[in-house]
């Protein structure tokens, strides 16, 4: 099952309100908000860390609207760890199936935490993000989102 075939078989499973839109391949926020007709804010970014430290050495996809920036350092702290860093390629695509840029932000693999900003939760009525493919996504009903999803809450936003 590719990752998309896994996320609409979720979605469907629990009866979310979501709507599915092919466009041109992108991996930009910018680019792809544009293309959705979606606010760059709506967007779910998924960045797959290493935490490491104090014992702690754990994967974790952090989430995040797709106007901010994530505090590695505050998400490490955060977990327990004293680093963070972004995965490799490699990583990335062994944990999550995707490419960079496709990332949606719910995790299929046992060794990689789903973590979410809170703010994630409140600025929009539907959060959008890349199914699985750069050409798809997916925009879905935030309290929809944060009832299947189950992420840790966590705030890691870098401050202005």
């Amino acid at each position: 099952m590719t990752t998309f075939d896994k996320l609409s078989a979720l979605l469907d499973q629990h009866h979310a309100h979501y709507r599915v839109m092919e466009h041109a391949a992108t991996g930009k926020c910018e680019e792809v908000a544009a293309l959705r007709g979606t606010e760059l804010g709506q967007g779910a970014k998924a960045l797959v860390c290493h935490v490491k430290g104090n014992g702690v050495k754990q994967h974790v996809l952090a989430v995040l609207p797709a106007d901010q920036q994530a505090d590695l350092a505050r998400l490490a702290s955060a977990l327990g760890g004293t680093r963070a860093s972004l995965a490799s390629p490699a990583e990335v695509e062994k944990l999550t199936g995707c490419v960079f840029g496709a990332i949606p932000p719910f995790s299929f693999h046992p060794d990689l935490l789903l973590v979410a900003d809170p703010s994630l939760f409140t600025r929009y009525q539907e959060l959008a993000f890349n199914a699985g493919l750069l050409e798809k996504s997916m925009v879905l009903n935030t309290a929809d989102y944060q009832r299947i999803a189950g992420a840790t809450v966590l705030a890691f936003l870098r401050e202005a």
